[in-house]
């Protein structure tokens, strides 16, 4: 499925080049430590996206998937979720496209190795409560590892899995990190593009 189906078209190759932003100063990271980001919802989504946790800079801007560098942005824009690549602080738009986003453990950490396997496995049991009063097609957890040890799934592979959560189907992708290099955009794009085939996702 072709992002030309929606009548525009995408280059590999291409990022697109936002306006420079005040990036947070080094007390403002070490002050968003803990701090939480509110889920993007809305009724009716086709897929809730739901990453690890908040990095700290997310947490200090106040976005998900906030950090420069980071492919969550520019995967959701070539895989054709979106009609242009959204800047972070245009999160809430996606609720009207039918996406959404949350995580997995809502506080901010620097590091995704600090939250514990107690704590990532809680917060499994919060997003079947979640799925089970949101109701989206498809929960997609982006990166593997932790949605083995939320899940309780320890071989789990990128891709649909066979658990459902009360209607809701379960789709693993990548960390699209940038410190995940070894999925490049191009492979990252692909991940997301056979989710959106699978969700029935149309963008107007």
């Amino acid at each position: 499925m072709s992002a030309r189906r929606y009548g525009w078209s995408v280059a590999d190759t291409e990022l697109t080049t936002f306006p420079a932003r005040r990036r947070p100063t080094s007390a403002e990271l070490a002050a968003a430590r803990d701090k939480t980001i509110p889920d993007v919802t809305g009724p009716g989504l086709h897929v809730l996206f739901c990453g690890i946790n908040p990095s700290l800079y997310s947490a200090a801007v106040g976005h998900h998937f906030g950090r420069p560098g980071n492919r969550f942005w520019p995967a959701l824009y070539r895989s054709g979720f979106t009609p242009r690549e959204f800047r972070p602080d245009e999160q809430d738009q996606l609720a009207g496209l039918g996406l959404g986003i949350t995580n997995i453990v809502a506080r901010a950490t620097a590091r995704a190795d600090e939250l514990s396997a107690e704590e990532l496995a809680a917060g499994g049991h919060l997003l079947r409560a979640k799925c089970a009063r949101l109701r989206p097609r498809w929960l997609a957890v982006l990166g593997v590892t932790s949605y083995r040890i939320a899940f309780g799934q320890p071989h789990a592979a990128v891709g649909a899995q066979d658990v459902k959560l009360d209607g809701t189907g379960l789709w693993v992708l990548p960390n699209p990190s940038g410190l995940n290099a070894h999925w490049t955009i191009t492979q990252l794009t692909g991940a997301f593009r056979e989710l959106k085939e699978s969700a029935g996702q149309m963008v107007p």
